[in-house]
């Protein structure tokens, strides 16, 4: 008897010295993912999601068979680098770059972990790949070639108020790389247009608050805003300003426009941060960066604020609202 319970208890022991190492395999096979942003998590919660439910198409659940590191930059561009040092020291096995700056911070961080950018407005420009089809080094993802739909933005505020000869540009001088080339393409577009620019610089809200008392000191009567972390995270300052002076504004970003901002044009960027998911699978099935083109987006939305439109008193006119994907009412 004493020798059966012996061996029912040296049996146990051995199930489970066994098993331990089988888990502590199990667990090491569970990828890392470095989420790199500059946003802040709150209002870029709706993209994270998209990514993440992009994941989930692919079987990928949080928590379950894959974690995710979130790094985020509070608009603080200065501390990207410092954030993208971070996750290579935790040594994820994939790092996912969100927009322009975050790309370019983890690029000069490592050059073996492989990167996934996320809606990086052109990447080639930007000195971040060397051509779309084939990037090069460890970096691909997805692309939004936001600079190119910048002057889209400006022929369409031209469109619906045609009698204007100026126009405020608002940009955000911090994000350098990416700021600099929507804004060469926008003073192209302006010289067509036979419109004169208002270039304006914001780095923090404060600024913002300056930026809409320059304008109404020089009487611009519209504005565009550059797609920017930061603006993204002041949508709502920046509408309110703009209704409460009576401003046409377009930016790229639909989440202006649910925030109350006239008018968006530009790519949509959850499908951007989605696709992204596709990288990441792709990438931790054994694929290579430099063998995985960067796609360029293919869906674009105008979006506009009737309510707004109101408000502001302008009138759309039939031809630019029958383009419209999606109207506020």
């Amino acid at each position: 008897m004493m020798s059966k319970k012996v061996f029912c208890l040296v049996l146990g022991v051995l199930l489970v010295v066994l098993g331990l190492p089988a888990e502590a395999q199990q667990s090491k096979k569970v990828p890392r993912i470095g989420f790199l942003s500059p946003q802040e998590r709150a209002s870029n919660m709706p993209l994270t999601e998209a990514f993440l439910a992009g994941l989930r198409e692919l079987g990928y659940v949080e928590g379950q068979n894959i974690a995710v590191e979130y790094r985020w930059a509070d608009g603080n561009f200065e501390r990207l680098p410092e954030l993208a040092a971070d996750l290579v020291r935790l040594k994820v096995d994939v790092i996912v770059a969100a927009v322009t700056q975050a790309s370019l911070a983890a690029k000069n961080a490592t050059a073996t972990i492989p990167i996934v950018m996320v809606a990086v407005g052109n990447p080639v420009d930007a000195g971040l790949i060397a051509s779309l089809a084939r990037p090069g080094a460890n970096l691909t993802g997805t692309s939004t070639m936001a600079d190119e739909v910048a002057g889209k933005q400006l022929e369409l505020l031209k469109e619906i108020v045609p009698n204007i000869s100026r126009i405020a540009a608002v940009w955000n001088p911090a994000n350098q790389v990416y700021q600099k080339l929507q804004l060469g393409e926008v003073e192209a577009t302006a010289r067509s247009l036979n419109v004169k620019l208002q270039k304006l610089e914001a780095r923090n809200p404060k600024q913002i608050d300056q930026v809409f008392a320059a304008i109404i000191k020089e009487r611009t009567r519209a504005m565009m805003v550059f797609g920017d972390p930061l603006f993204s995270i002041q949508r709502k300052q920046i509408a309110d300003l703009a209704r409460k002076h009576r401003l046409p504004a377009v930016s790229s970003n639909a989440v202006f426009a649910d925030a109350g901002l006239l008018m968006t044009y530009g790519p949509s960027f959850p499908e951007s941060y989605r696709r992204a998911a596709i990288y990441v699978d792709k990438i931790l099935k054994g694929g290579k960066p430099v063998d995985l083109p960067v796609e360029r987006s293919t869906k674009f939305e105008l979006v506009i604020n009737l309510m707004t439109a109101k408000q502001i008193g302008l009138t759309f006119p039939q031809s630019v609202l029958y383009r419209a994907d999606r109207v506020i009412r």
